[in-house]
């Protein structure tokens, strides 16, 4: 009998894990629009973002990040003005100065203004991603930049977290792309480790989850286009 129960739980064990793997693949299969953010999904597209690269480029010298300067090495203050929502927000400086140098360089010259926040995760790990002028989850600024600043050796990310958005695997791909954790989340590392973490929101944050993140997503998936898109209206910071 000992004998027979091993057996049964030993071919459900083996039935789960294959019903498991056929439901990532299908889920793979539906979301290869998608980059892998660690073990969730958010809205970069791999391929895709590889071919703006491509034609945003093309031969020649790329565009360069701004300079790690313009960071001052100092905590800025501010606030982002998503829809009719207003947070205040801290950049790190001192932590993630390219990251940040990034942020204030693309926010003074207007690049965020009428940008939408366009893809929300709300399973595993809770997140509104923003930062993309085509709101497809491809583009951003004419440059890429590196290196992965700040990330917690943790793997948590703090409800409030500010972090920007890269290529998986590829800690030279961050532009103008940054998700917004609204929920306590663990994101794990990948080949080359975490996620920039740019700085936090201060206040606001409530109001925040309560018109975009709460509604959820527009299929009921646990990756995709929010119900509720805000777009950035502004962003003040000094």
């Amino acid at each position: 009998m000992v004998s027979e129960n091993r057996v049964k739980r030993e071919q459900l064990r083996v039935f789960q894990a294959r019903q498991v793997l056929q439901a990532s693949k299908k889920k793979r299969l539906r979301t290869d629009q998608w980059l892998s953010l660690g073990g969730a999904l958010v809205a970069v597209t791999l391929s895709s973002l590889a071919l703006v690269g491509y034609v945003t480029f093309g031969p020649g010298t790329p565009a360069k990040a701004p300079a790690i300067e313009l960071s001052e090495n100092r905590e800025w203050t501010g606030e982002i003005l998503f829809g009719e929502v207003e947070v205040g927000i801290t950049l790190d400086g001192v932590n993630a100065p390219q990251a940040t140098a990034n942020f204030v360089d693309l926010a003074t010259k207007g690049f965020y203004d009428g940008v939408p926040c366009h893809s929300l995760s709300v399973e595993v790990v809770f997140v509104m991603q923003c930062g993309d002028p085509t709101g497809t989850g491809t583009g951003g600024p004419e440059y890429r930049f590196g290196p992965i600043e700040n990330a917690p050796v943790t793997q948590r990310y703090p409800a409030g977290t500010i972090a920007m958005s890269r290529i998986g695997n590829d800690a030279e791909s961050q532009g103008s792309q940054f998700f917004v954790v609204y929920e306590d989340s663990v994101i794990p590392n990948d080949d080359v480790g975490g996620y920039t973490v740019l700085g936090r929101i201060t206040s606001g944050l409530a109001e925040f989850v309560a018109a975009y993140a709460t509604p959820g997503t527009i299929d009921k998936a646990p990756n995709g286009a929010p119900v509720v898109a805000p777009d950035i209206k502004s962003i003040t910071i000094r």
